[in-house]
């Protein structure tokens, strides 16, 4: 058996990592997890991967300047100096900078790293603090790796600038097909059970209520539109969750906008909407909108990178982001039926490029490919 160690959140490993961690498991490799606690998810975590994989926590925080992740470093050195690793898989800004540092000497004794890319921050329209920050510290840590794995054109063509030896370009991390088929009759049941009527037209948004998720151009856009029949569902849980509420209830839009909060049903959800809205300001290659489009759903969303590598002008509507803009993308969604069936049949067709399968096996054969 190959021995790899995998560093990541806590919170990423539960959300993205576990269909990957097994799928190693049952293929020659060995799995071991690093990870910093930062979404309150490691007994989940725990259970998910009984018998599977061992997992120890690092003292790592998000925040790249906070000295606590000095203690990071060393929980890190200690784990990778113990033991031999024929792979160490690293993923996320913080802990992919850390992990490369902590590898050196790992390395020189002839461990393989790879360091997974799901958003380089300096991105294009980035902030230039982001830019200033992050730039430099990526691109010198690139020559501490054997590998960096990018999920979209961007962060793939940046990332060849750079100093390590092999860049390479997987769809994303997956989407289960088979768990986000359209299900007619469930989307019906949930439509009555979320009050809707015959004539009503569902909006979804799913995704942390944050800043970056960018949910308040959706609420404006919804005011602009005026019109009752249009019902907003937005899934999450975040910081903004309590301004966004405020200016629900100030536009008057209580009776048209609803907030789920985490919701384990996201497939029925999907299901039952018309329309999939995605106003996000950074990605990497969402996978809220990789469900929709498994689904079925024609998708609006913000032109940014990630975005436009799921939907062009046959799945969707991808748009500037402001409210009018989205306003006037649903609109011209909601009076043609056939279009948002066309664009949804055209997304369920190019999900197959997203499968969880796909994503596995890519991962799978990257890994391979530096020990083999």
């Amino acid at each position: 058996m190959k021995r790899l160690l995998l560093t990541c959140t806590d919170l990423m490993a539960i959300q993205f990592m576990v269909p990957h961690i097994k799928y190693l498991s049952e293929n020659g490799f060995s799995v071991k997890l690093a990870c910093s606690v930062v979404g309150d998810r490691l007994s989940d975590l725990k259970e998910a991967l009984d018998g599977v994989a061992e997992i120890e926590t690092v003292r790592l925080v998000r925040s790249p300047l906070a000295v606590s992740n000095l203690n990071g470093l060393k929980d890190l050195k200690r784990i990778i100096n113990r033991e031999k690793w024929d792979v160490i898989w690293t993923n996320e800004p913080v802990m992919g900078i850390m992990t490369r540092l902590a590898a050196k000497n790992a390395r020189k004794r002839g461990t393989k790293v790879v360091y997974m890319v799901h958003g380089f921050h300096f991105y294009k329209g980035a902030p230039l603090l982001n830019r200033v920050m992050f730039y430099p510290i990526e691109k010198y840590c690139s020559r501490l790796c054997d590998m960096i794995v990018t999920i979209n054109k961007e962060d793939y063509e940046r990332a060849k600038t750079f100093h390590s030896k092999r860049v390479e370009k997987i769809n994303g991390i997956g989407v289960n097909l088979e768990k986000f088929a359209p299900n007619e009759n469930a989307a019906l049941k949930k439509r009555c059970e979320l009050g809707l009527n015959d004539g009503d037209i569902m909006i979804l948004n799913v995704g942390e209520l944050t800043k970056r998720k960018n949910q308040h151009v959706i609420i404006g856009a919804l005011k602009i539109l005026n019109d009752k029949k249009f019902k907003l569902f937005i899934c999450g849980r975040g910081d903004s969750e309590d301004e966004l509420k405020a200016m629900v209830k100030s536009f008057g839009l209580l009776n048209q906008v609803s907030f789920l909060g985490y919701r384990p049903d996201i497939n029925d959800l999907c299901s039952a909407s018309d329309i999939f809205v995605f106003t996000s300001l950074q990605e990497g290659l969402p996978r809220a909108v990789m469900e929709a489009m498994a689904n079925g759903k024609p998708v609006v969303c913000s032109n940014i990178r990630g975005n436009v590598d799921l939907i062009d002008e046959k799945g969707g509507i991808v748009v500037p982001n402001n409210a009018e803009a989205v306003a006037k993308a649903v609109r011209t969604l909601a009076e043609n039926e056939s279009l948002r069936k066309a664009m949804g049949a055209c997304n369920m067709a190019k999900a197959e490029l997203f499968s969880e399968e796909k994503a596995q096996n890519a991962v799978l054969t990257l890994l391979n490919s530096l020990v083999e």
